[in-house]
């Protein structure tokens, strides 16, 4: 087995046809070039891909604001990034990417836009999405009857309702889960514009998981009867329990998010059968973690 064969390279940067690998790594790799990272966070939604080519297949999506870290330029106007918030890999174009910005408020709506000037006339600059951070640059401005932020996006400025921004008041877990019934499948996705299964359970949760299924199930105890909210396991996929036997999950199946009964019909049958395991969801993933290892 060689060294990189050793290594889980969704999280690891090592790559031997530039013969490049990440600082933490470079003993392990002495001929290779140590790769210096700057900060940098997403200036919109942004995809992150297998390879530095626009048909290569998105691994997994960067939200609007979220921090990330570029470790190589390449030529061609991409860069290989890692997302902060799961230390994921892979290649996005560097027009995607912007200089830290601290998030002065977060997208609280399901799904929202961002315009050119404070009107709902005005052209869209960016959807953004439940969880994405945007920095302000002034007190709210009331144009007309609504109530606008300024904030910064790019070299530029752009406007998003308050309303997008407002605090949620808690709500039944169910009603929450159940806001994303119908949203679109995307592999790779983690918003409400387009999701997979693993980037809902990110969202969802709210708890540091890791990006996929299976690096998901690593890190949480395993439970033989699950209760609303742990997550259920099978190969390559992953669901939210509602209850013991209720769960949500965005599937390629119906294209979209949906909820089975696992052991009914014919794709809950189905689901039934591969089921390996539950993974109970924790009040602190953290701790749950340190004493998985």
């Amino acid at each position: 087995m060689t060294q990189t064969q050793e290594l889980d390279l969704r999280i690891h940067a090592v790559n031997t046809e530039r013969n490049v690998v990440e600082a933490a790594l470079a003993q392990q790799f002495p001929a290779f070039t140590a790769l210096t990272p700057r900060p940098a966070s997403a200036a919109g939604q942004v995809g992150l891909h297998a390879r530095p080519d626009e048909l290569a297949p998105q691994v997994t999506e960067a939200l609007y604001g979220e921090a990330l870290e570029v470790l190589e330029e390449l030529e061609g106007g991409w860069a290989w990034i890692r997302t902060l918030h799961d230390g994921y890999l892979g290649y996005a174009r560097s027009e995607g990417l912007s200089e830290v910005r601290p998030a002065s408020v977060k997208i609280t709506a399901l799904r929202a836009h961002l315009y050119a000037a404070p009107s709902i006339k005005a052209p869209l600059l960016s959807r953004l999405s439940s969880g994405a951070g945007l920095h302000v640059l002034g007190e709210q401005e009331q144009h007309g009857e609504y109530s606008w932020w300024r904030v910064a996006f790019k070299d530029r400025e752009g406007f998003v309702r308050t309303s997008a921004t407002e605090p949620q008041e808690p709500g039944d877990f169910e009603d929450e889960l159940r806001q994303y019934l119908g949203v679109p499948y995307v592999w790779g996705g983690r918003s409400a514009w387009g999701i997979d299964c693993s980037g809902l359970a990110q969202l969802v949760t709210r708890l540091p998981l890791p990006r996929d299924a299976d690096q998901q199930r690593d890190v949480l105890p395993a439970t033989r009867t699950p209760r609303q909210g742990d997550l259920a396991f099978f190969p390559g996929h992953v669901g939210i329990m509602l209850d013991e036997r209720r769960m949500i999950h965005a599937n390629a199946t119906h294209m979209a998010v949906s909820i089975e009964t696992l052991g009914e019909g014919s794709y809950g049958r189905k689901l039934a059968q591969t089921l390996t395991g539950f993974g109970r969801v924790p009040d602190d993933l953290g701790a749950a973690q340190d004493a998985a290892k």
